[in-house]
Parts: structure tokens; sequence; C-alpha cells
């Protein structure tokens, strides 16, 4: 059920954004759109950023069942998922005695 979830969800992108990227495998769209995606359509929600340069940063966004998301988002205004996996743990910083 989760791959039929995941399949419609990537049909669901604009075909035009796919084609544009010279992987296909990877899906953009603009950020408040594939913000409000990931957020309202699949529930998950940001765990995570990270800076990648000056114009990029890194996204996990997961759900309650452990799936999890990597985005970049682009200063341009387009967010591009570039990874999906699942069994996401949360580890916790040890204090750096």
């Amino acid at each position: 059920m989760r791959a039929f979830v995941s399949l419609a969800f990537l049909l669901s992108l604009p075909a035009s954004a796919a084609l544009a990227n010279p992987l296909a495998e990877v899906i953009c769209d603009t950020t408040p759109r594939m913000r409000d995606r990931l957020e309202h359509q699949f529930g998950t929600r940001q765990e995570a950023t990270g800076l990648r340069g000056p114009e990029e940063i890194m996204e996990v966004w997961t759900d309650t069942r452990g799936d999890w998301t990597l985005v970049m988002t682009y200063a341009t205004g387009t967010s591009c998922i570039v990874a999906m996996g699942e069994d996401w743990q949360q580890t916790h910083r040890k204090d750096p005695a």
C-alpha cells in the first residue's frame, strides 16, 4: 500500500519538473507546494535541516510510521526529493563532556 501511495504522489507532480531534471528519479516542485504535499497529503513533518551550500538546504521529513524523505531546497524557490526510505531512527546527541 505504501508503494502505491508513493507512486501516486510521484505521478501527481507536474511532468515538466521531472523532464527538466537530468535525473529522472529526482522529483522537483515549488517549495511551497512541496511542503504542502509533504505536510498535508502525506502527514510528514520536517525532522532535521542542514546547510549544504550557500544556496541549498537539506531537509529530512518523516512520518509516524518511520518513512523518511530527503529534500533539497534551493534559493531559487524549488525543492527536490532526492531520496526516500523506511525505518527512520532518531538518535540523540551525547553531551560532549
